[in-house]
């Protein structure tokens, strides 16, 4: 039994939906239902179901049989942080502060403490809710793996299995065809994503936001393989990749979300330009939203599982505030403010760029010698 008291705990995935979010709600559910023989009432929607008094509670049998579906039962959104929700008012979008609404359905469901599944954008809004008052444990997710405190994040490892096997399947198109194709993954403004399934995929460039790229570089790399004999070429390049003194390339602005920058097109911007600049026939292919689908790999199921009985175990303990952790490959917990609005980003040395710079991947921004 609970030490601290805590009898009603209600549990919301904000942000992108993300392979594994099925996986923290089961077990915190069942590990709070059995081991401490708590009330777990679902949220509907993130923070939007938590302002809207969308809130029901779930029962053994809601939780059973979702380990391995991708998704979330209780549903996701990315607009609605509490303390910047934006309205529609005389057509125009206006940011408003919410938070009582908040405190008030807390009340009103009776709720002791929150568990909170999110990334950056949904750490913000749990920091907030921490200075109101409330009680709340933080479970990592994204499929980007940019939260700052935590060697990984669940989800990663199935979007990255998910952009190297799309690579592996245009490597042999690009091959048949002799063309450039470029990839374009997910990311943000962290290069994880498109590092790793690149790495995976043995793609030849890889293009991050980290390093600045020079589109001179990367068509003198295409010419090299193509005089090589190597003729195609393989390009991983993750969304906020930039050329060196240039912009992230934006897709569109969505005035309606806190966070209204989206990124896409970089792909299509390198291959038009490597084709001016080379010759060689070259096509752009966005993964897009398949990244976030599909079967959770067994690592991400794993590490869901123990992620969110930990995270349990923190309401238990009375630790809140806290937002649970893989250091140094064991289970932890950091103060949620302290990560609450940062990103982590690719180091310039980190071992994998090491890696994939000593099997002669081209980053865009030295020519590699082979």
């Amino acid at each position: 039994m609970s030490s601290t008291m805590i009898r009603r705990v209600g549990i919301l995935t904000g942000g992108g939906d993300c392979p594994g979010l099925n996986a923290v709600i089961r077990a915190v559910a069942k590990t709070g239902m059995f081991r401490y023989k708590l009330e777990i009432f679902g949220i509907e929607d993130g923070y939007l179901g938590l302002i809207e008094n969308r809130i029901h509670p779930l029962s053994v049998s809601d939780v059973s049989g979702i380990l391995t579906v991708g998704g979330t039962i209780l549903g996701a959104s990315n607009k609605a942080n509490p303390s910047q929700f934006k309205v529609l008012e005389n057509g125009k979008w206006v940011e408003k502060d919410v938070t009582d609404q908040v405190l008030d359905n807390c009340r009103r469901h009776k709720l002791d403490a929150l568990v909170i599944i999110g990334g950056d954008g949904t750490m913000i809004g749990a920091s907030k809710l921490i200075d109101q008052g409330i009680k709340v444990v933080g479970v990592p997710k994204t499929i980007d793996n940019d939260l700052p405190g935590t060697e990984i994040t669940f989800g990663h490892d199935t979007a990255v299995a998910t952009g190297s096997d799309a690579l592996d399947k245009i490597h042999t198109t690009a091959s048949s065809h002799h063309r450039v194709m470029v990839v374009e993954l997910m990311g943000r403004y962290a290069g994880w994503l498109a590092l790793r399934s690149g790495l995976a995929s043995g793609a030849d460039v890889i293009l991050i936001p980290e390093i600045p790229f020079s589109l001179d570089v990367v068509a003198d790399a295409c010419l090299r393989r193509s005089k090589h004999g190597k003729r195609f070429t393989l390009i991983a390049i993750g969304e906020g990749a930039h050329p060196a003194g240039g912009e992230m390339v934006v897709n569109h602005v969505d005035e309606s979300s806190p966070e209204p920058i989206r990124l896409g097109g970089v792909a299509k911007y390198v291959a038009v330009e490597v084709e001016k600049r080379t010759g060689l026939e070259s096509r752009a292919i966005v993964l897009g939203h398949v990244q976030r689908g599909g079967t959770p790999t067994a690592f991400d199921r794993v590490l869901a599982t123990v992620l969110a009985h930990h995270a349990t175990e923190l309401l238990a303990a009375g630790r809140f505030g806290e937002m649970v952790v893989v250091r140094n490959g064991k289970i932890d917990s950091i103060p949620i403010k302290t990560i609450a609005g940062k990103i982590r980003t690719v180091e310039a040395d980190d071992p994998l760029i090491r890696s994939a710079r000593a099997v002669g991947t081209c980053f865009g921004d030295t020519i590699e010698e082979w």
